[in-house]
């Protein structure tokens, strides 16, 4: 059964060791949310004293963001804001940089 949906189109969810699960997707970002992801990786890399990936400041960023999300609930009690709405609104949230390019 062919239902439009493809291979490509679906995320893959690995389980990690340490009880977390990793999700792999594209998202297309304004250069803008780019830099300003750059800006929390250079400071979640001065905190941590070591190089950080902007994977990591985006997953730090998700994580502190919502720490009351610790576990999924069922679908009857999500809350209105879907994922994408809550990871827009944590690159959002993050300082605009000022001057230009």
């Amino acid at each position: 059964m062919n239902d439009g949906v493809t291979a490509q189109a679906l995320p893959a969810i690995h389980a990690l060791p340490d009880g977390e699960a990793e999700i792999s997707l594209v998202v297309r970002l304004p250069w803008e949310d780019v830099a300003r992801l750059g800006q929390e990786a250079g400071r979640l890399a001065a905190q941590l004293k070591r190089p950080v990936t902007l994977d990591e400041a985006v997953g730090n960023r998700l994580r502190t963001v919502r720490p009351s999300a610790a576990h999924a609930r069922p679908a009857g009690e999500q809350p209105a804001a879907t994922a994408t709405t809550a990871a827009t609104a944590s690159v959002a949230s993050l300082p605009r940089i000022t001057g230009t390019a």
